[in-house]
């Protein structure tokens, strides 16, 4: 009967531990951070844990990146982060259409995680930013979404239930929270942006949340 209780005990702990959302994102000017601590507040509106994660600077010459530890801002994300979310949003501005050499250097490590099959049916979402109206934004979020794919992930954009995916005039798709920064200049979102990005979080979370019981 102990040994059984344990066991329960010990069950509840892990999903308690695995219970929390994890965002990774790298940004240049800001702009994704925005949108990943926008994703936050709409995750936390559903009382779940969430731990906001970057990724080092690479250099496209030699690979160097910067120190282990940041000396400003989030901190950045390890494996065990990864492992033990219960889902995750991953975030990176637009490059020539793709993701930034940061994040792909970071992804790229992950093989021994797809190896043991570590992030399969966990819940993900992607989102990016770009300086332009048509900068790349879907093909950033589609580069995104095939890494969780090759990992087992479970995809979850946003749907049209969400009423500024309708009519923004800006940033915002069905695959993903957006930011356009030329639209107003800067970095920071319109009142649809963050609006389409709080409530992807808040669903995202919600999803964890039935995932793990």
């Amino acid at each position: 009967m102990l040994h059984r209780i344990h066991n329960i005990i010990k069950t509840l702990k892990v999903n308690m531990e695995k219970n929390f959302l994890l965002i990774l994102f790298y940004s240049a000017s800001g702009s994704v951070k925005n949108l990943a601590h926008a994703i936050a507040d709409g995750a936390e509106e559903s009382n779940i844990k969430v731990k906001i994660r970057t990724v080092p600077k690479v250099s496209s010459k030699n690979e160097k990146v910067d120190p282990s530890i940041p000396d400003t801002g989030e901190i950045y994300c390890t494996k065990d982060d990864l492992i033990n979310c219960g889902g995750m949003a991953i975030g990176s501005p637009t490059r020539f259409g793709s993701m930034a050499s940061p994040m792909k250097y970071f992804l790229d490590s992950t093989g021994d995680l797809w190896a043991t099959n570590a992030l399969e049916n966990k819940p993900g979402i992607a989102f990016t930013s770009t300086s332009s109206m048509h900068g790349g934004q879907e093909s950033t979020l589609f580069n995104l979404i095939t890494f969780m794919l090759h990992q087992g992930m479970l995809i979850a954009g946003t749907p049209y239930s969400v009423d500024e995916l309708n009519k923004t005039k800006s940033g915002g798709t069905p695959y993903g929270p957006t930011h356009v920064e030329n639209f107003n200049s800067s970095n920071e979102l319109t009142k649809d942006e963050y609006e389409i990005a709080r409530k992807t979080g808040m669903r995202l979370a919600n999803l964890i949340i039935n995932l793990n019981g």
